[in-house]
């Protein structure tokens, strides 16, 4: 008993320093896939061709973060979802802050938890937007993104992460954003719907070296 009392105390003090040796200070990035959900119109019309966030991240002590950030994504149009020919997509540009929770499992694994508060601001530039004289249409919108986070670290300096995430925008898309005349068959109950999509995607991680 004595023993394995013995072995729990040296693995909590070396995971304990093994948080300790990397810097609270980080640079982040990922890149991903968005799809489509939510918003009906928006899942049907709308294809997710990326997703990318760039942001500085600082360790709270008690294994809290908190980061700032900016991120773009982009949804172009799917051309067989509509009835007549319509080049152009969807460009998102948000700014947003993050507060996550991450849990060391050992000195190479670890899990995150987060959630994005933020704005974005979207511009739909479109063959028919063109042609009708008012391109870009843009819109703003708040979104909230909850995230998950799986960590695998290299070195004292370095980190990868396979992300997970699901944003949601307080806006509803229509079919007249990108230049279409009607809003098609689709139900005013569709149209009311959020705008919302799933990431899938890869991270890195630069943790800046202490002084």
């Amino acid at each position: 008993m004595r023993y394995f009392c013995v072995i729990i105390i040296v693995f909590i003090n070396f995971q304990f320093l093994s948080q300790e040796n990397k810097s609270n200070y980080t640079f982040n990035m990922d890149i991903g896939i968005p799809i489509s959900l939510g918003n009906e119109p928006f899942k049907d019309i709308m294809q997710g061709l990326v997703s990318t966030n760039f942001y500085g991240q600082y360790r709270l002590p008690i294994n809290l973060n908190i980061a700032f950030g900016g991120r773009y994504s982009m949804f172009t149009i799917n051309e067989f979802a509509i009835n007549e020919e319509n080049n152009g997509a969807i460009h998102m540009g948000a700014l947003f802050c993050q507060v996550g929770y991450e849990k060391l499992y050992t000195n190479r694994f670890a899990l995150d938890l987060g959630m994005k508060f933020g704005y974005s601001m979207n511009y739909a530039s479109t063959d028919l937007n063109k042609i009708s004289g008012v391109n870009p249409i843009s819109y703003n919108a708040f979104i909230f993104e909850p995230t998950l986070g799986l960590i695998l670290y290299s070195d004292e300096q370095n980190s990868y992460r396979f992300n997970i995430a699901y944003c949601i925008q307080n806006y509803s898309f229509e079919p007249e954003i990108i230049g279409l005349l009607s809003n098609l068959d689709y139900l005013d109950s569709n149209l009311k719907n959020n705008t919302n999509y799933f990431v899938i995607g890869f991270g890195y991680t630069y943790f800046f070296k202490k002084k």
